[in-house]
This record gives structure tokens, sequence and C-alpha cells, in this order.
């Protein structure tokens, strides 16, 4: 286990947003393969697409964006002061967290090829619930992450907690809007 976790910290090194990107990638495709097989009705058949379409928006733009967003907040915040960490708590949920639940309905809508107006009847019908949603998980768990999670490590920590998120995420993603 020791050799793998120093192939992934030589690979961080060597090619961070590609690392994050591929860590993203397989939270949100565990997620949704656990959604699908464990969380939602069984008589479904298993959807591959759904995962493929989950597991590239882990890649494409969670792990990139995240890469660039969490960078970003830890060079204008430093530290890890108590202030500092409610800080980026706040800065994450509040401003974050809706910009991230708008690029998250988006992109399924888009690779779906759904139209604006879905897009936005999904807004309606969904965001606050994603958002809200969030703050049961993140609050806590960012303020671990901002606290004591070292920041070059911080995508791996947030996609260890996102693979039980994005179950959450997975389905309301895929939750039709009536």
């Amino acid at each position: 286990m020791s050799g793998l976790w120093a192939r992934y910290n030589k690979m961080l090194d060597a090619q961070p947003l590609l690392t994050k990107a591929l860590t993203s990638l397989t939270g949100f495709t565990l997620g949704d393969v656990l959604a699908q097989k464990f969380v939602e009705p069984t008589d479904k058949p298993y959807d591959l697409m759904r995962t493929v379409r989950l597991g590239s928006f882990g890649f494409l733009i969670h792990g990139t964006t995240g890469h660039y967003f969490y960078g970003f907040l830890d060079g204008k915040l430093p530290g890890t002061a108590p202030m500092t960490v409610a800080t980026k708590v706040a800065i994450d949920q509040t401003i974050w967290n809706p910009i991230f639940g708008l690029m998250f309905f988006g992109y399924l809508n888009f690779v779906e090829g759904k139209s604006f107006e879905d897009y936005t009847n999904k807004i309606k019908a969904d965001l606050k619930t994603a958002v809200m949603g969030s703050w049961a998980v993140w609050v806590p768990a960012h303020t671990i992450n901002f606290a004591f999670i070292p920041p070059s490590q911080r995508l791996l920590y947030i996609n260890s907690i996102q693979i039980g998120y994005n179950v959450f995420l997975s389905f309301l993603g895929n939750k039709k809007v009536e």
C-alpha cells in the first residue's frame, strides 16, 4: 500500500492537474456505480452511459476546477487558523457550492443533449436541494480539509468523501424533473 501511495504522490508532483482529474474520475465513477447498484431500484438495468457521463464530469470538470479553485483559495487564504478555515468553508459553501451545482447540472444537461429549458427547469427543481444537501456533508468535511489536509492532498481527500456524496449527486442528477 505504501508503494501505491508513493506512486500517487510522485504523479501528483509531476502532473498535479491530470492526477486530480483522474482522482475525480474515479470518485464520480464509483459514486454512480454505488448509486445504481445499491441505492436506486434494482429493477432498472444498469446504465453504463450514465456512469460514463458522471465519470467524465469528474475528469473534465470537477478535477480541473477543483485544482484551480482550491489552489486559489489556499493562495489567498493561507494557513490553518480557525478564522481562516471558517472563511474558506464559508466561501466554498456559499460561492463555490452553487457554482458547482450549476456546472454539474449543466454538464449533464449538455451531454444528454437536453435543451436550455430543461436545464433551467432542473436548476429550479434541484439546485436548492443540492446546495443544502451539501452543507450536511461538506461543512464538517471541509473544516477538516482546510485545517488538517495538506493543500496538495485536498482533492484526494475531497474525492474520498465525494464517492459517498456522489451517490446523492448521481441520484439527484438523474432524477426526472416533473
